[in-house]
């Protein structure tokens, strides 16, 4: 892994591209930055360490390893981190699990991308030689292992992928913020992504934002959160959870706290709407305000007063 304090240069390939730029975390590993966004692909705190505990180990994945198969959808493939955490979880659980993966993402040139050292130092070399392969081939098929890339306005491939029965046991839910791209945010597009979660699957993502817990629900989940590891330092009041689970079954997941059933009773739980799936992030912002301002609910201000959250 690269050392935070002395890291290698940035890969070439990455400082070539417009769209993105690389950028070291707090473990030592690198995301993109994504100047089209204005957003990192991952936590600052440690991109690595993020696939790890609000994916792999949010999803269970050690648990379902033991049934000897595992399918997992990875919504916003990007660089690959989160399957490759999968990857990992899995094989260190029972080497002989059969895994089937399914990527969507819509950037082909991302993967690639991630594929060039200091990047791919984070993973065991069987690891990056999968990843290689997904990014180059849009799929991969080794022992124990089927990956397909499914490249596309994922609003689309998830139409496709849900006709197809694919089921997953994990779904990894890692677009940009919905500040940014409302558009995989939506009650309509979660509903397709509900409808490619197994029954006793789990989605994560690292969202606690009231809206998308909203939607989820809306789609047919219960949810729960996912919250700080006992060791974590003391955070200020408005880091409440380090993302959302998801799944059929409200027994398995986490209680939500009574602070953040309170907040989806407020505005900020009006959810993003897109019936036809190609609506702009423009159209869906305005629609989304309009809801907030006809809403006969908390305002969300009053909600951070009461419970001191700054």
């Amino acid at each position: 892994m690269a050392n935070p304090t002395n890291p290698p240069p940035p890969p070439a390939e990455a400082q070539n591209d417009g769209t993105w730029e690389p950028k070291l975390t707090a473990d030592g590993s690198y995301t993109f930055f994504s100047t089209e966004f204005g957003e990192t692909f991952h936590s600052e705190a440690g991109a690595r360490q993020e696939a790890f505990q609000k994916f792999a180990q949010a999803t269970d994945l050690v648990a379902k390893a033991q049934t000897g198969q595992v399918r997992l959808l990875d919504v916003c493939y990007g660089l690959g981190y989160n399957t490759a955490a999968a990857l990992e979880v899995i094989w260190a659980a029972n080497p002989a699990c059969a895994i089937a993966v399914v990527g969507l993402e819509l950037d082909a040139t991302v993967p690639i991308a991630a594929t060039t050292p200091p990047l791919l130092a984070s993973w065991s070399a069987p690891i990056q030689d999968i990843l290689v392969a997904i990014a180059h081939s849009h799929r991969c098929t080794r022992d124990r292992l089927t990956a397909e890339l499914h490249l596309g306005d994922a609003r689309q491939t998830i139409q496709t992928l849900a006709q197809s029965g694919f089921q997953a046991d994990a779904i990894f839910f890692d677009p940009f913020s919905p500040r940014r791209c409302p558009q995989l945010w939506t009650v309509d597009f979660l509903t397709w992504v509900a409808r490619c979660l197994a029954p006793t699957g789990k989605l994560a993502t690292y969202s606690r934002s009231a809206s998308v817990r909203a939607a989820l629900r809306e789609a047919g989940l219960a949810i729960g959160t996912i919250p700080f590891p006992p060791h974590a330092p003391q955070l200020p009041s408005h880091e409440w959870a380090q993302g959302t689970v998801a799944g059929f079954e409200a027994a398995a997941l986490p209680l939500l706290s009574q602070m953040e059933q309170e907040h989806l009773q407020t505005r900020a739980a009006i959810p993003y709407r897109d019936p036809t799936l190609c609506a702009t992030a423009a159209e869906i912002h305005r629609q989304h305000q309009q809801a907030q301002a006809q809403a006969q609910v908390e305002s969300t201000s009053s909600w951070r007063r009461r419970w001191g959250i700054r």
